[in-house]
């Protein structure tokens, strides 16, 4: 297997790692650098090259397990302070993150083959880039007006109904799910960091179910010798999704949304430029 297939699969997980928590639309980036330079269809099949785009997420899902781990044991009724497997009361709870799934998931499932027949389209991307910067840019302006919930422990069943909702908006290539997401938790009165931390940890189930159901669908279209390539952009979508989640979560209420807005208008444009001249 030649060593430049490597560098490719290589440079999808990390777009793949760095962008999937960036409000920004991880499926968006991996689409335009795999249509303009990478042609991943190339050597792994157009089947297995769309499959891959979702599987690799599964290093980014491992990334967010890492570092929300206490939370997750948590969420599973574990006391994390070691005080005899003990529940813990209040804060967020399991039945918050199934609200929050459960529209999205049930679009999904309805519209998931059109989606992957359809829409993993340069164009579509930057429709949907554009539109989700725009929401972005709209819950930034509407932060100071509203009472925040600072952590995700205070959130109600109606934001994560609302979050949820909103969330189907990102089955859109393009739109971002945590673009989505985090406006539309900013939009309900949760602070920036608190709908981020939703957003991670209800990204773990909804991303994982996605994978698996790609991987299901497509099983036919792998063979052994793809394996070593899966693997390596599960690597470095794993490694570079860690470093990105940790530096966005440290950012986030200081900076909010509107710098990435703008990145995803200015990237618009320079696509537009591109492929109409």
């Amino acid at each position: 297997m030649e060593l430049i297939s490597f560098i490719k699969v290589v440079i999808l997980g990390m777009f793949e790692g760095l962008t999937e928590f960036a409000p920004v639309s991880s499926t968006g980036h991996m689409i335009i650098v795999d249509d303009m330079w990478l042609h991943s269809h190339e050597f792994l099949g157009a089947s297995v090259a769309n499959t891959f785009k979702v599987v690799v997420q599964l290093g980014s899902i491992l990334a967010v397990v890492v570092v929300f781990k206490d939370r997750f044991v948590q969420l599973l009724g574990l006391d994390t302070n070691g005080n005899g497997g003990k529940l813990k009361a209040g804060g967020l709870k399991l039945s918050h993150i199934l609200v929050g799934l459960i529209p999205a998931a049930a679009l999904g499932f309805l519209v998931e083959d059109y989606i992957d027949q359809y829409l993993f389209t340069i164009e579509t991307v930057m429709v949907g880039l554009l539109l989700g910067s725009f929401l972005m840019i709209i819950a930034d302006k509407s932060s100071n007006s509203l009472n925040r919930t600072q952590t995700v422990d205070q959130m109600t069943y109606r934001q994560a109904l609302v979050i949820g909702t909103i969330q189907c908006f990102s089955l859109w290539p393009g739109f971002s799910r945590s673009g989505a997401t985090i406006s539309a938790g900013v939009l309900v009165g949760m602070s920036h960091r608190a709908a981020a931390d939703f957003t991670f940890i209800m990204a773990v189930p909804i991303m994982l179910g996605a994978s698996t159901l790609s991987f299901i669908k497509n099983i036919e279209y792998f063979t052994l010798s793809s394996f070593p390539l899966f693997l390596a952009g599960f690597i470095s979508a794993f490694l570079f999704a860690f470093i990105s989640i940790k530096f966005f979560l440290r950012l986030i209420n200081k900076i909010k949304l509107f710098p990435f807005a703008i990145y995803r208008i200015v990237l618009v444009g320079v696509l537009f430029i591109f492929y109409t001249n």
